[in-house]
């Protein structure tokens, strides 16, 4: 029992740091939207996901969560990416050029597997609070685990993962429907856009802050 109520500890941990509406989460949604690529997106997430939570059981948070310099540098480019993809997507948005008949997919010009998992691992790599959750959060979570119930734990976590980007990238097939209509991309576009700017800002003053507290 003590084993089963550390891996659902685990999934419920992940869960709570993963499904929530922020950048990485919004790339994924638009790429099942699109039926571009959503696999390789997903599968990407996810092996990103089970390389940080690993560290982050198995005692390596302190690394990121103590060092002044590399917290800095990590906020400095995501905010400069976030910033410029939120751009884009306020840009689409005034334009409607995301937009694209469902029925037609196959005509339109897909974006290819290496661009979409080179955007997927800029926006994750460039994002500090992914660090946070994962490797600092998680780490702190299981810093009193034995390493079996890491073992466990790790199962739980990995397993919430897993299921949240595939679902969401396979799952978006089914707002489909909703999708038929170029406003409708426009709106999500702006969304999208309002979400890396509000994170991009918000790295910048985490930029701030720990340089005022690194002097």
């Amino acid at each position: 029992m003590r084993s089963l109520s550390i891996l659902i500890k685990g999934f419920l941990v992940s869960a709570a740091l993963i499904i929530a509406i922020g950048a990485q989460n919004a790339y994924v949604l638009k790429k099942g939207l699109k039926k571009e690529n959503i696999f390789w997106v997903s599968f990407t997430c996810f092996l990103y996901d089970f390389v940080l939570i690993v560290l982050g059981v198995f005692g390596l948070g302190k690394i990121i969560g103590e060092n002044f310099l590399i917290s800095i540098l990590l906020s400095l480019a995501g905010c400069l990416f976030l910033f410029w993809y939120g751009f884009n997507s306020f840009r689409s948005a005034i334009k409607g050029t995301s937009f694209l008949n469902i029925k037609t997919n196959e005509d339109h010009k897909k974006e290819n597997v290496k661009k979409s998992i080179l955007t997927t691992l800029a926006i994750t790599l460039l994002n500090p609070h992914v660090y946070l959750g994962t490797i600092v959060v998680i780490g702190g979570v299981t810093n009193v685990l034995n390493n079996t119930e890491k073992i466990f734990f790790t199962c739980g976590a990995l397993f919430t993962s897993f299921l949240w980007f595939f679902s969401l990238g396979y799952g978006a097939y089914f707002l489909i429907p909703f999708f038929k209509k170029k406003i409708t991309w426009q709106i999500l576009d702006f969304i999208i856009g309002l979400i890396m700017w509000s994170i991009s800002f918000s790295l910048a003053y985490h930029a701030i802050d720990s340089f005022n507290h690194w002097k």
